[in-house]
């Protein structure tokens, strides 16, 4: 086994196997911040440089949370350029993890609102431990912010059309057992048995030819990452002056202090 670990994300990568094992480990709630976004874009980029990792399990190190989304203090009260950097970062990982030539599990061990739903969306399959306090979903509309294009395309893939614009407009976050009803994830297993589970998996997928399946995925996958790949600076450029309203700077500072009161 070979390990290697930066501040916010520790990986194990068993080369017997050619599986990874990606922990995030960035508390209280696995925010997505510049540093964790840049830490998981050079991870990823690490094990697809290393012929011998296939695939990757993504889980979390911290208890009841799988990652809470985008860290909102990069959101608030920062420099038009800060928001262009953190977004341009956003893009590249969801870029490299919904492109990967690896096969991605997400091993979902808590709630995973919003951004931490996208991580979850952009693998090729989601196992979520079956607890009923545990949701996952695109809530943006509840901070008074909109999910962005590829956001929306990655879910409506996921979940079709019609869960998938209802669930938007009201910034649905779904239980467990919602979630796997939806399709938004393919199975629940009791906490103990998810590793277990997600080997299984990871091990099933991995008994085929990888060109076969890497062919086959970039083919599904094409459309959607061609347009962001197409769009990206008209994408910040959206982002940035959309963040930067005052009324939705003040929207974000009221839902932070709600979460301080929490």
């Amino acid at each position: 086994r070979r390990a290697f670990s930066n501040n916010k994300i520790l990986v194990e990568l068993d080369e017997s196997s050619g599986v990874a094992m990606m922990k995030f480990k960035s508390p209280p709630v696995n925010s997505l911040s510049l540093d964790f976004l840049t830490e998981l874009s050079i991870s990823l980029e690490k094990l697809e440089n290393n012929r011998a990792c296939r695939g990757v399990i993504f889980t979390s190190a911290v208890p009841k949370i799988f990652s809470a989304g985008l860290d909102i203090t990069e959101m608030c009260g920062k420099s038009k350029e800060h928001y262009a950097e953190f977004w341009r970062a956003l893009q590249e990982m969801w870029l490299r993890l919904y492109g990967s030539n690896m096969v991605t599990v997400a091993a979902i061990n808590g709630s995973s609102p919003a951004g931490g739903c996208l991580l979850a969306l952009s693998c090729d399959y989601r196992i979520m431990v079956e607890n009923p306090k545990f949701s996952i979903g695109l809530n943006e509309t509840q901070l008074g912010i909109v999910a962005p294009f590829w956001f929306k395309d990655a879910f409506v893939n996921v979940v079709g059309h019609r869960v998938a614009e209802r669930s938007l407009q009201l910034g649905s976050l779904l239980t467990a057992p919602e979630a796997l009803r939806f399709g938004l994830v393919d199975e629940l297993v009791a906490e103990e048995k998810l590793q277990e589970k997600a080997a299984a998996i990871m091990a099933q997928w991995l008994a085929l030819p990888d060109h076969a399946r890497q062919l086959t995925k970039a083919m599904m996958r094409k459309v959607v990452l061609d347009r962001l790949v197409a769009h990206r600076e008209e994408d910040i450029e959206n982002f940035v002056s959309f963040i930067s309203k005052e009324s939705i700077q003040k929207s974000l500072r009221m839902y932070m202090e709600m979460l301080r009161k929490k």
